[in-house]
């Protein structure tokens, strides 16, 4: 009776790890290679899936790169991560984090994409990329940022910074608020974006060396909530065709008037 039990217990542990290894045999979820976190400290980044993306030296996205982050892109203190120069589908699953002295440059269209003064991609003025933020976007400090035709699902933050460069916040769909200040550039654009609540613009110095220049720019927006702007010096414009905001609430401060 013993032997027959035992030949019986045998008999379906050799049944079990024959139909495991059978052509077909399911595969636990579990088994399947999970992305890992990939740093770039120069050069091209290029298609791939990864945990995150940390960006500690000069780096570009390849030429019509297809790259997936699970978590967050983190552009270090002094790095550069260039998304504007190529055609490029980039979807972050949390936030794109850009630290003091880094070089954010997200996004790139032409102008029959947009049906205004685009940011065409520098080695494909024909092309353009596809950027989905899913969280945040928030930059501090940083030597020169240029977000254009990117959505991002949560608020977009940009602190201090400069002194130089010609930034631009152009063509981005931002389903919550847009927040900008605190620095001194030699122009900055805040132009024909979509913003789900608010738009807050403050303390921001253009340098611009041409006589006349009128400061920030601050054309065709679609706000939900509030247009507010503070202390924009030397002043604002609505654009060389005064192109007017469309604003839900209110527009304050300096951006009275430039609201249709």
């Amino acid at each position: 009776m013993e032997n027959r039990l035992r030949l019986r217990i045998l008999g379906a542990l050799t049944m079990a790890a024959a139909l495991a290894f059978a052509p077909g045999a399911a595969i636990p979820a579990d088994a399947a290679p999970r992305p890992m976190a990939y740093t770039c400290s120069g050069g091209e980044i290029p298609s791939g899936a990864y945990a995150s993306l940390t960006v500690t030296g000069d780096c570009s996205v390849a030429p019509d790169a297809a790259i997936h982050v699970l978590g967050n892109i983190m552009v270090a203190a002094g790095a550069t991560l260039d998304a504007q120069s190529f055609p490029s589908t980039i979807t972050v699953g949390h936030n794109v984090i850009g630290n003091a002295g880094s070089m954010v440059e997200l996004g790139c269209q032409s102008p029959a994409d947009t049906g205004n003064t685009a940011h065409p991609c520098a080695n494909d003025p024909e092309g353009h990329s596809v950027i989905t933020v899913h969280g945040n976007v928030a930059i501090t400090r940083a030597a020169f940022v240029a977000l254009n035709g990117i959505t991002v699902k949560g608020n977009v933050t940009v602190r201090g910074g400069g002194p130089n460069g010609y930034w631009s916040i152009k063509n981005n769909t931002i389903g919550r608020n847009l927040k900008v200040g605190g620095m001194t550039v030699e122009w900055i654009g805040i132009m024909f974006n979509k913003i789900g609540r608010n738009a807050i613009l403050t303390r921001i110095t253009v340098n611009d060396e041409h006589p006349g220049a009128p400061g920030v720019y601050i054309v065709q927006n679609m706000v939900g909530r509030n247009l507010i702007c503070t202390r924009l010096v030397p002043g604002v414009s609505g654009g060389f065709g005064g192109l007017p905001n469309v604003v839900g609430h209110k527009a304050l401060g300096q951006c009275t008037a430039l609201v249709g």
